[in-house]
């Protein structure tokens, strides 16, 4: 007979957390997704699920095996001026992705997205909401959606072609090459008056 009432902490706690995740992202989306909602699927208490994420966006992290902590790296790029922004998101992207674990990481999430509509939609609400929104909305509250929505297109567009389509003259160009080419369109998406 097994025990009633919700699992103690343990070992297999922060796993049990990790796949509740990924079961209720899969059928609700990122937003539809709540911590409470996950910890009772996975039949622990809710602060247990706080003990091991600060919060919604490390949970997702966890459960796409994303290489880093979303919150830290957009936090670090929030420290750059307004000005600055693009250069700053694409720089830190890039130092993200660009390592052997980010590259394999990055190119396996973006060819989930592009083949699976569900994990598109995903992506895209995490993306818009908690990371390009986020420096969209630095850089000004008017057109937020807009802004971070083309971001979000030019940002997912330069991981595609370098880590899955391993497009010549991106696939192997200089972090600081793309940095230079990229990060202009990106602060002009940013400086988009609102709408």
């Amino acid at each position: 007979m097994s025990p009633r009432g919700r699992r103690p902490a343990g070992e297999d706690a922060r796993a049990q957390i990790v796949e509740a995740a990924r079961t209720e992202l899969a059928a609700k989306g990122y937003d539809g997704t709540s911590l409470r909602g996950v910890a009772r699927a996975a039949g622990v208490d809710p602060a247990l699920v706080h003990h091991y994420f600060a919060g919604k966006t490390a949970l997702f992290a966890a459960a796409m095996e994303v290489p880093f902590d979303p919150r830290q790296v957009i936090d670090g790029v929030l420290e750059a001026p307004v000005d600055r922004l693009g250069e700053s998101l694409v720089r830190a992207f890039l130092g993200v992705w660009d390592t052997p674990e980010g590259r394999v990481r990055i190119a396996a999430l973006l060819r989930s997205a592009a083949t699976h509509p569900d994990a598109m939609t995903l992506l895209e609400q995490f993306l818009v909401r908690e990371i390009f929104g986020r420096v969209a909305g630095r850089a000004g509250p008017r057109g937020l959606e807009r802004r971070a929505g083309l971001v979000a297109t030019q940002m997912i567009g330069l991981g595609f072609a370098r880590y899955v389509a391993e497009l010549p003259g991106v696939a192997d160009a200089e972090a600081e090459e793309l940095v230079a080419a990229v990060a202009p369109v990106i602060q002009r998406y940013l400086d988009l008056p609102g709408s």
